[in-house]
């Protein structure tokens, strides 16, 4: 009995998400179509410029074209819009493409005292 509760169990927390992860990797490899963004298993961001088969031709830069299977395709890229933050006049402040910058004065403590504590 202890046996079949373990291989049930094994199923449920393993089989059973595992098979859901491929069937919706599958899925999205299925609806990949042209000027689609998507990212690679290896971390390469690229448009689809075209599908051959079970090949897809992506363009990783204007006029640079490198051919990969579906099962390479990572996930697919969203779009993000840019982000605003209220600022403290109320108006909103666009925050995507700025540049951070530290403002804060460097303290150096005590590391540089001459000193004497007993």
């Amino acid at each position: 009995m202890p046996l079949i509760l373990l291989v049930v169990v094994f199923y449920f927390l393993l089989i059973r998400p595992q098979r859901k992860r491929q069937q919706e990797q599958q899925q999205m490899q299925s609806s990949l179509t042209p000027g689609t963004r998507v990212m690679t298993t290896t971390g390469l961001f690229a448009t689809v410029s075209r599908l051959e088969d079970d090949d897809l031709i992506l363009e990783i830069a204007p006029g640079v074209e490198t051919r990969w299977i579906k099962a390479a395709i990572g996930r697919v890229v969203t779009p993000v819009e840019d982000e605003t933050v209220d600022n403290e006049g109320g108006t909103p402040d666009v925050v995507a493409d700025e540049p951070v910058t530290d403002t804060t004065p460097e303290h150096r403590g005590e590391e540089g005292s001459t000193d004497k504590k007993s």
